[in-house]
């Protein structure tokens, strides 16, 4: 999970496809969740909230032709992307139904079960997508879409205080409360946890608390690290790689955050005059930071947010996971702003300017929301999961680039996609 980087914006595609031009994101979520059938809930109060920040979204349907770079990207990657969602949401599901919570979108669920009975074919998968959802170019009165990228660190460390290691990865502490869903937390404007004290639900402790003491000798060390610039960027980041000083390696993932707002150190270093906008990157802000550890501090408790995590164990660390708790696709999982995509959803990501990743130039790729982040924040603000290690990180790193979303919205009644690759009709 993208810690420095859902929701519900679903989507009768019936009144999508039958519009004359754009319609706004509060009627298609209207449709959704208002008039109460017998079956229905009433919308909770975060979704209401969600719904006013949604409002200034128009969707224009546009036929796959007009697509760039649709017919020349790989929509078998995506599926299989896609796929690993959909398991996903299907567990959610039956939570969701046990627990009396709103379920997913029927739409949605539908495309899930036409996704399993795809061949894994170029061809089909995109047969599939073309069926099954209709491509929508999206106005929206916020920020410009811009495009960054985040990977899986491997980090030396060890599992006890030992030589070089005596920085602390701190478990999740008992006492932490979730005041938002963890797919949602990245969309709450203030806190998004607390902790449980004598008198209620109270803020946690501060980045400069925790580094000062605040959890020293209650046992929540999971491991420990070289310095806190390595624990830092792994928080950043929110799930890594740990080698053992044993040779032998762990995976750990994001498990819950203090709850105050992240802060970006890299803006009050430019705001401060201490590196130059056009000189910064992860690269050079790490370099920066472990020059003076001391210092390094100082900046660094200039963000208030704090991560814990947890070991992951048996299939689940056979790779990082996301917000939903869904194995990420390097190159296809993309982290978004939940206060406007919900995580499952297909979305086709343009960015002309960006060579630095696909070998003919520029970069248009159908991806997966599949994450969240403190700093994505916007309609169209996207950050690329890029894999694990120095290649990964290197063009994460890179990455910082103006872009555009087309949101793939699926059918009120999907049909079903042609499983042997031939020629299927266009969205119009």
């Amino acid at each position: 999970m993208r810690v420095a980087r859902g929701g519900t914006l679903l989507l009768l595609s019936a009144a999508v496809r039958g519009a004359a031009g754009a319609i706004t994101a509060a009627a298609v979520l209207a449709a959704v969740f208002s008039g109460a059938g017998a079956g229905e809930r009433a919308t909770p109060p975060a979704k209401q909230a969600r719904s006013a920040m949604q409002g200034a979204i128009s969707y224009t349907p546009i036929p796959f032709g007009e697509v760039p770079g649709w017919e020349e990207d790989d929509q078998l990657a995506a599926l299989l992307a896609f796929r690993k969602s959909c398991d996903r949401l299907a567990r959610d599901t039956l939570a969701r139904a046990e627990g009396d919570k709103t379920s997913h979108p029927p739409a949605l669920m539908q495309a899930c079960a036409g996704a399993s009975a795809v061949k894994p074919t170029k061809a089909s998968a995109r047969a599939f997508f073309e069926q099954n959802f209709t491509a929508n170019a999206i106005s929206h009165t916020g920020p410009s879409g811009l495009l960054t990228g985040y990977y899986e660190p491997l980090l030396p460390g060890s599992r006890t205080a030992e030589g070089a290691f005596q920085t602390p990865l701190y478990k999740r502490p008992p006492e932490l409360v979730d005041l938002a869903e963890e797919k949602e937390r990245a969309a709450v404007g203030t806190l998004s946890h607390g902790r449980k004290g004598e008198k209620g639900i109270e803020p946690f402790a501060t980045r400069a608390q925790i580094d000062q003491g605040f959890l020293k000798g209650r046992n929540l060390e999971l491991l420990y690290l070289a310095d806190p610039v390595d624990v830092f960027n792994m928080q950043i980041q929110g799930s890594g790689r740990v080698k053992l000083t044993d040779g032998s390696a762990v995976r750990v993932h994001y498990d819950g955050k203090n709850g105050h707002p992240y802060t970006s150190i890299a803006r009050y270093l430019i705001d401060k005059g201490l590196l130059a906008a056009d000189k910064i990157s992860m690269g050079a802000l790490t370099k920066w930071l472990k020059a003076d550890l001391q210092r390094a501090k100082e900046v660094m408790w200039q963000n208030a947010s704090y991560v814990f995590f947890r070991e992951l164990q048996g299939a689940e660390a056979k790779g990082p996971l996301g917000a939903m708790n869904a194995p990420l696709t390097p190159g296809r999982s993309l982290a978004v702003d939940s206060a406007h995509h919900l995580l499952g959803m297909p979305i086709y990501v343009t960015a002309q300017h960006m060579s630095h990743v696909s070998k003919g130039g520029g970069f248009n790729r159908l991806m997966v929301a599949q994450d969240v982040g403190s700093a994505i924040k916007g309609p169209e603000r996207g950050d690329i999961y890029f894999g694990s290690g120095d290649a990964a990180g290197k063009l994460a790193g890179s990455t910082k680039h103006p872009c555009k979303f087309i949101v793939l919205l699926p059918n009120e009644a999907p049909v079903r996609a042609a499983v042997d690759g031939g020629e299927t009709p266009r969205a119009q």
